[in-house]
């Protein structure tokens, strides 16, 4: 799976995964079409494109309407709109508020072919039939009814503490997983966490009120790339449950972490074997000691090429605050999924030094698996 090429000044390009096994078109007496358009955060395109599509079905005439859609005030998605059919939505009374939801029953008794459903993880007024709108969107897709859909990733309900321990941002509107699971199509709206600050600050996603808090708080480069990661992750698991067996899976980082030694190449073979399996990168790295003999130069030669021929990269990282932290900093960096590494064959000080190191890369990392090759 390849990201879209993105564009700052302008929505992202979708990737589209379409999962295997699945309803591939619409027919009478059958369960409607979902299509999902996900996205790391506000403002990659998720709405721009699915209007797009929608303008695209009813040039190929078909029956499509707009029954939900949030502009947020945005200037190219309210183009995008422009002179698309809209349902009107239902209005529900509370005190003296007035508020606009979907409008269920009547798309029901009007049964277009397709509806466009914005912000799957909303959550209805008080007084609606249902709490959640995804909870809407099953009614309508149950009546043989297509639907496009839009949503940011940290919205899924599995992802809630990871997003929240990332991001800092405790999310509180969520889709359960099996919304994403059961679609059967899925649009990925791919944007690199620079373009989407350059959006956001060009004011293409909220009112220069908002621009500088945005920026500094949840539209942080590190917050986008996590989610980035998550989003891409998310989708190429879901991907990968329906797939047949043979195919990619989700994208996995391997970190193989080896010292100039004899033993380190098994433990890069192993790694080698991982990523081969799990469809992932591979990555081996040393932390440069302060003396280097000519033979465990040698050594770390053979490993790079080794690594190479595996489809590998090598890195000699520089000794950054101690062995363990250096290891521990390279596997947060590079959102490492899984870490290779092995037991001396040296002194019994030596292996209770590595020992240390282990035990330091289990407390120091989450949702890695850590693999400890042994020497026999």
């Amino acid at each position: 799976m390849s990201s879209a090429d993105s564009n700052p000044s302008g929505p992202a390009s979708p990737v589209l995964l379409s999962l295997p096994g699945r309803r591939p078109g619409h027919s009478g007496g059958h369960r409607g079409v979902h299509k999902v358009f996900i996205g790391m955060a506000a403002g990659v395109g998720k709405t721009y494109r699915a209007l797009g599509e929608l303008r695209e079905r009813l040039e190929r005439g078909e029956d499509a309407l707009i029954g939900v859609l949030e502009t947020h005030g945005r200037s190219e998605t309210i183009a995008a709109a422009a002179g698309l059919p809209v349902f009107a939505r239902r209005q529900i009374m509370r005190g003296q508020a007035t508020f606009e939801e979907l409008d269920v029953d009547g798309l029901l008794a009007r049964r277009p072919y397709l509806v466009l459903v914005d912000e799957l993880a909303h959550s209805n007024a008080p007084g609606s039939q249902r709490e959640k709108r995804w909870e809407d969107v099953e009614v309508l897709l149950d009546a043989g009814i297509d639907v496009l859909s839009t949503m940011n990733v940290q919205h899924l309900e599995s992802l809630h503490d990871t997003v929240a321990r990332l991001t800092g941002v405790q999310v509180r509107e969520r889709v359960p997983d099996r919304v994403l699971a059961q679609a059967d199509e899925l649009v990925l709206i791919d944007l690199t966490p620079v373009d989407l600050r350059a959006r956001l600050a060009a004011g293409k996603v909220y009112g220069p009120e908002k621009v500088d808090q945005a920026l500094g708080n949840f539209f942080t480069t590190a917050n986008l790339t996590a989610l980035r990661e998550i989003a891409l992750r998310q989708v190429a698991n879901v991907v990968e449950r329906d797939a047949p067996q043979g195919e990619p899976g989700a994208h996995e980082v391997i970190v193989v972490a080896v010292s100039a030694e004899e033993n380190a190449g098994r433990l890069i073979r192993r790694g080698g074997q991982l990523s081969e399996r799990l469809h992932g990168e591979l990555h081996v790295i040393t932390v440069r000691g302060q003396q280097v003999s000519a033979q465990q130069s040698r050594l770390l030669d053979t490993y790079r090429l080794l690594t190479g021929a595996l489809g590998g990269q090598f890195s000699v990282l520089d000794d950054a605050g101690g062995v363990a932290a250096t290891l521990i900093g390279y596997l947060q960096a590079s959102n490492a999924s899984q870490v290779v590494m092995g037991e001396t064959s040296r002194s019994r000080w030596t292996e209770l030094w590595r020992g240390d190191i282990i035990k330091a890369v289990l407390r120091g990392t989450r949702n890695v698996d850590v693999h400890v090759i042994s020497r026999d």
